[in-house]
This record gives structure tokens, C-alpha cells and sequence, in this order.
């Protein structure tokens, strides 16, 4: 399976995005009203400039109290991305995310952004392929 067709399957495939110098309780605000994990940071809504999740707000509210609250986004985003393609391999993709542990991926296509998908998306389409191969296999086991 490929990353497009996990994007084709989900439900809502727009990409939530903030500025860079968006305030982390204006990410925080989003994040909690639309029920995500993560944002992508876009100055232009096509670029991805980084990443902010909740783990990253939490680790630092712990270390430095509320006072991060009206730091902009970029001071804590993770500007290293790791990206995918339209085309990759959700098998590929998934090992990428483990190794890595992070649970979101943008997905660019000539340098836009085009979709996100989480874990969660890649496991249960790695999930529901299997399901249709063993359906096939007893199939042809039982002679169908």
C-alpha cells in the first residue's frame, strides 16, 4: 500500500497548520478545539517548515512552567522534518516512524504539502491489507 492511498482513506485529509510566530497557547488552543496531536508550522499553508505535538509543549511546560505559553511556535517545532512522498510505501513509512518515534509525517509532493498521516493511519491500512490477504489465502485454500 502507498501513502496515497492511506490519504485517500482518511475521512478529513486537509493539514492543520500554524505560523511560526503563532503563540504556543494559540497551537495549544487548536490542537485541543480539533482534537489533533500535532500541527505542521507553514508560513504559506504549502511549505512545511516544521512540526509542533503536543509531547513537545508538554516537555516544555514541565521544564519551564506557563511562562512558554506566549513563546512563538518556532522556538519549539522540530525544523529537522521527516517527510514522505505520495508514492512510498506505507511498509516503509512505518519503519521511519518507529526508528524515528514520532507519530506524524507530512507528506510533500514538489516541495508542497499535500496530506498528513499519522501512525495510526499507516497501521490500519497495514492492518486492513492484511485482513484482505488472509481472506484471499482462505479462499484459496478452501477452493473459492
Amino acid at each position: 500500500m502507498q501513502v496515497h492511498q492511506i490519504l485517500k482513506s482518511k475521512s478529513d485529509d486537509a493539514v492543520v497548520t500554524v505560523k511560526p510566530g503563532s503563540t504556543i497557547a494559540a497551537a495549544a488552543k487548536m490542537l485541543a478545539e480539533r482534537r489533533i496531536g500535532t500541527v505542521v508550522v507553514s508560513m504559506d499553508g504549502q511549505k512545511a517548515d516544521g512540526i509542533l505535538s503536543e509531547r513537545d509543549i508538554v516537555r516544555e511546560l514541565a521544564k519551564r512552567g506557563g511562562a512558554i505559553l506566549n513563546d512563538p511556535v518556532e522556538k519549539y517545532m522540530t525544523a529537522k522534518l521527516v517527510t514522505c512522498g505520495r508514492d512510498d510505501k506505507a511498509d516503509a513509512v512505518l519503519q521511519m516512524m518507529t526508528e524515528g518515534r514520532f507519530r506524524h509525517m507530512p507528506v510533500l509532493q514538489d516541495g508542497q504539502l499535500v496530506g498528513l498521516i499519522t501512525l495510526g493511519d499507516v497501521v490500519k491500512a497495514r492492518l486492513t491489507e492484511l485482513a484482505m490477504e488472509k481472506d484471499a489465502l482462505e479462499g484459496m485454500i478452501m477452493g473459492h
